[in-house]
């Protein structure tokens, strides 16, 4: 059976961390990857440290997942993704040509809007271009929103910290690059609620499962005060659509050993 990549979030700022923007990207990227029969495997934050963003995507680059990273790509002095990622892979930087073309479209864009004539020579709008300057052997991600890139190196895709922007470059590169890994949307969870009994004394059971049923994940999730069910255990299969009734089924098999009270099933 092929395996297909794991997805990984990671999520550069500040502003992130010490609360005064609240981050939108998980959620978002949760659902874009669920419309497309796929799933985030793993997410980060980090702050806008050099020696961190450096560490957090030599991992990344090293480890064959499909990652996508949004913030930190801009040009201001707070903005350190586009150099950690060069450091990450010990390649230079350089101005990237379709880069460069797109930004310079953008500039005139943005002076025939203002009436005012277009200098390629102005120091800000020479400034401007260091936003085009990437890992060398990076490929673009266009931004629809005013065509300013992002770029990809392999399986990484650094993209900007905006919403408007980063969610549709991100949804290209899913429709892009990753199409084939799509699977026809449908029921992705199976569980059911379970009273009176402990984890530990499942763990065999979950254990059996997963291993007969390659693709699906079995999980557990208890609770002590939940509104409607009071102390409880929500335990459920997740994965591959087409092994999932049999893993449940399974599951439920075993369950009647362990003369635990079954409350409702649940299917997301």
């Amino acid at each position: 059976m092929t395996v297909s990549p794991a997805f990984g979030l990671i999520i550069v700022g500040d502003e992130i961390l010490s609360g005064k923007r609240a981050d939108k990207h998980l959620s978002k990227v949760i659902e874009l990857l669920g419309a497309r029969g796929l799933a985030l495997a793993w997410a980060e934050y980090v702050g806008d440290d050099p020696a961190r963003i450096t560490a957090v995507l030599k991992r990344a680059f090293a480890g064959g997942d499909v990652v996508f990273s949004t913030g930190g790509i801009g040009a201001t002095p707070d903005d350190h993704t586009r150099q950690c990622a060069a450091a990450a892979l010990g390649v230079p930087l350089a101005l990237h040509p379709e880069a460069e073309a797109l930004i310079r479209e953008r500039m005139q864009d943005t002076a025939r809007e203002q009436g005012v004539p277009y200098e390629p020579d102005r120091p800000d709008n020479v400034h401007r271009l260091n936003m085009g300057v990437f890992p060398a052997g990076a490929a673009i991600i266009p931004n629809p929103y005013n065509k300013i890139p992002g770029f990809s190196v392999g399986d990484v895709h650094f993209l900007p910290g905006f919403p408007v922007m980063a969610w549709p470059m991100i949804e290209w590169v899913l429709d892009t690059r990753y199409a084939h890994l799509a699977r026809p949307a449908g029921v992705s969870e199976r569980s059911v609620i379970v009273f009176g009994a402990m984890e530990a004394s499942l763990t065999p059971l979950m254990q059996a499962v997963e291993r007969d049923h390659p693709g699906v994940k079995v999980f557990s999730l208890p609770s002590v005060d939940h509104p409607q069910y009071g102390r409880h255990i929500e335990l459920g299969v997740k994965g591959d659509t087409t092994r999932l009734d049999a893993a449940y089924a399974q599951l439920r098999t075993g369950l009647d050993g362990f003369g635990a009270r079954i409350g409702p099933e649940l299917v997301r």
